[in-house]
């Protein structure tokens, strides 16, 4: 059976386009999986297990009801959910699990990510996630009225956006030392996340042996799914009625 991998989806009241590619998605292709993978951002904002709105709530039911007709699902946080927690995986039947996280994938050790923790020449989010991933900052924001959280975390929106418009490209993707260094630390020769909405295969030679970078990408006009099976990988578009192979191969 296949594994399956999506990233980014930012399931918006704002994007209905969105949530129903979604919902297609878990209701057709994800039934027939071994297992799914969410690497982060399934929400384009958490501000907690107690807020959850109509299209949310519609995402919940449904991962709820794949995972309650047999197929497993595993979440990442995201920069944009990162405050996920047992509420969420209680009532969504998945299981949150830490990033980085390393996968053996029909016979293949894999490193996983969401991947912002990679964009390491943007310094000044690297400072900002450092502070809103700490516990301490998390207990604080979650005991803030609901108005209160919504009021900020619509403030942080507008912030993370007039940011990512003024970034150079460069320095909004991955850094190639910082692929480099979670490879080595890892042991591995494979790398799958998200977070760049750049979807790519790169391959690359990392002290003297070859290397694969996979990039998933976002879900804004049209859907991005890795599956991987026994016979190798592909990634590949999603249409809200079909799919659309980018590239596919075997990781070394």
């Amino acid at each position: 059976m296949t594994t399956l991998f999506i990233s980014d989806v930012h399931v918006d009241a704002a994007q209905p386009a969105i949530t129903r590619r979604l919902l297609q998605f878990l209701e057709g292709e994800a039934r027939t999986a071994r297992a799914l993978y969410i690497l982060g951002d399934l929400f384009e904002s958490w501000i907690g297990d107690d807020a959850a709105d109509p299209d949310q709530q519609q995402v919940i039911a449904a991962l709820r009801t794949l995972t309650d007709t047999g197929t497993t699902c595993f979440v990442l946080h995201g920069n944009r959910d990162f405050l996920l927690g047992p509420g969420f995986s209680e009532a969504s039947g998945a299981q949150l699990l830490p990033d980085p996280l390393l996968l053996t994938l029909y016979g293949k050790q894999v490193l996983v990510m969401h991947g912002d923790a990679l964009c390491t020449d943007d310094v000044s989010y690297q400072r900002l996630r450092a502070t809103v991933r700490d516990a301490d900052w998390q207990r604080r924001f979650r005991s803030l009225s609901l108005p209160a959280r919504r009021t900020l975390a619509s403030a942080a929106r507008a912030g993370s956006q007039d940011h990512t418009a003024g970034l150079e490209y460069k320095i909004a993707d991955a850094n190639q030392d910082s692929v480099a260094t979670v490879l080595r630390a890892a042991g591995v020769n494979t790398l799958l996340h998200g977070h760049t909405h750049r979807p790519a295969i790169h391959r690359f030679t990392l002290d003297g042996r070859e290397c694969t970078r996979i990039v998933l990408g976002d879900w804004y006009t049209q859907g991005s799914v890795l599956r991987w099976d026994e016979r190798g990988y592909e990634l590949a578009g999603l249409t809200d009625s079909a799919s659309v192979t980018a590239s596919a191969g075997v990781p070394e």
